[in-house]
């Protein structure tokens, strides 16, 4: 399979070529990422919808992630991102149904990979049972929801722990409910800031949606 190519920019932001993949990870250039969170409401408690990544990934294996998230190929925007939805869900939405958060870097690191991300960031209310996903069982195993409150303390150290409960798929294809605690060990390591900003902005569009 060919590798992918994506756009690589400067510290400014601005364009300056393109790069394969494992290369933009290994010199640790800038690129582009499309960014999805699924949230709920129930009464005045509002859940974020977090995939578990499948434990072959090259970054970040096993750990809670974005609900749906891809990199940008060269030449696309924003709005070619919407694919990941329905490529690891199987949620057919509209580019104009997301709600924008905006555009935050985040930069993570492992060994031998450092990822700086120029994420564009959405968020979709859904309230979809999680049976009814269908998922890329190649990219991710499961999905959990958190409530978002405990997620604010638990970011803030406030709390060492929250309740995550949804399902999680066996090498088999079997799907078994699950309901445990996760700390911030068991998510991808974000920066602070950019979970931050994230929960904030949820937290708003859940109050006003």
């Amino acid at each position: 399979m060919k590798e992918e190519t994506l756009d690589i920019f400067d510290d400014k932001g601005q364009w300056i070529g393109t790069e394969a993949r494992s290369e933009v990870h290994r010199l640790g250039l800038w690129h582009q990422t499309f960014h999805c969170w699924i949230y709920r409401r129930e009464k005045e408690r509002v859940y974020l919808l977090f995939q578990k990544r499948h434990p072959q990934k090259d970054t970040s294996p096993n750990k809670l992630d974005i609900t749906s998230a891809g990199h940008l190929l060269a030449g696309e925007g924003p709005r070619d991102g919407v694919r990941e939805l329905e490529e690891e869900l199987g949620l057919a939405v509209s580019y104009e149904s997301l709600q924008h958060i905006g555009v935050i870097r985040d930069v993570s690191g492992e060994p031998g990979i450092v990822d700086r991300e120029i994420c564009h960031v959405y968020g979709y209310e859904s309230d979809q049972p999680l049976e009814a996903y269908q998922i890329q069982q190649e990219e991710l195993t499961g999905l959990l929801w958190i409530r978002l409150d405990e997620l604010m303390r638990l970011l803030n150290g406030e709390i060492s722990s929250v309740r995550a409960s949804g399902f999680v798929c066996d090498e088999d294809g079997s799907v078994s409910g699950v309901s445990q605690e996760v700390g911030m060990a068991d998510l991808v390591a974000h920066e602070k800031s950019y979970y931050q900003t994230v929960f904030k902005a949820i937290r708003k569009l859940a109050d006003t949606s």
